[in-house]
């Protein structure tokens, strides 16, 4: 029952505590996120071509067998799923979309990690800002197929398979990892497993954003616990998504901001 209303609950305690950018007093902090409306703004009719494309997976039939290795979707918790409901109920939407390709630009964009494919919408968005290389790791082999359809983008590299493997063997092949992604299995564990092996690769002008940070009891602990870890100096939550900095030049300092 405590499990069925936390969303509720935890919305409501983010709404009360969030700040809007006038109430940021630092300098940097304020410019940060006025830069961040600001790019939502510029880029109003950039990208559209990725909501044309949700579009069509939101009006796809189609079954599919998903095979998932963490705590599954509140709305379609079945193997076999259709492409419509896992993009309606398993995607970020086009505002956290640009929230987070907003924080990889922040960032050289060289090797860009996302963790949790499903079909490919967040991977359009991230490939558009990614210099180098956007890895992107997802378990099932059906969702990678959904999310390979017409993306033809060469800076992006499919990585197949459970991430507790794959992702310690691929880090090995980077020197370092200047943004990443974590919206895998949504489980404590599996969260703080995917921190602790990126934080390896990370350095002061890295970022990572962790999503659905208040999705469970789980996911809000994990977050609790990676936010207060020495190695984050600024943490930005977005309610959906979280955003980790490794560089601020103040106290070590935790935002609840309006987005």
């Amino acid at each position: 029952m405590k499990e069925k209303f936390f969303p509720f609950f935890s919305y409501l305690s983010y709404w009360l505590k969030k700040e809007d950018q006038y109430s940021l007093q630092s300098p940097l902090l304020f410019n940060l996120y006025r830069d961040l409306l600001k790019f939502r703004l510029e880029r109003k009719k950039q990208d559209l071509e990725i909501e044309n494309y949700r579009k069509h997976l939101i009006r796809n039939q189609e079954l599919i067998t998903v095979l998932d290795l963490g705590a599954g979707s509140k709305r379609v918790n079945t193997p076999i799923r259709k492409v419509a409901k896992v993009t309606k109920y398993s995607t970020s939407d086009r505002k956290y979309a640009q929230l987070l390709q907003y924080f990889c630009a922040r960032t050289p964009a060289e090797i860009v990690i996302e963790l949790g494919t499903c079909v490919g919408i967040t991977t359009r968005y991230l490939s558009q800002v990614t210099n180098v290389q956007l890895l992107t790791f997802e378990a099932s082999e059906a969702l990678i197929q959904v999310a390979k359809t017409d993306l033809h983008r060469p800076n992006v590299k499919f990585v197949a398979g459970d991430i507790g493997i794959t992702l310690p063997i691929e880090l090995k092949n980077v020197k370092k990892v200047d943004f990443a992604f974590i919206d895998a299995n949504h489980t404590y564990q599996g969260t703080l497993n995917s921190f602790n092996e990126l934080v390896s690769k990370i350095n002061s002008n890295s970022i990572i954003a962790i999503g659905d940070i208040h999705w469970s009891t789980e996911m809000q602990q994990a977050w609790i616990e990676i936010k207060q870890r020495p190695e984050v100096k600024l943490s930005l939550d977005f309610f959906e998504i979280g955003i980790l900095l490794f560089a601020y030049p103040g106290k070590k300092k935790h935002l609840v901001l309006d987005f």
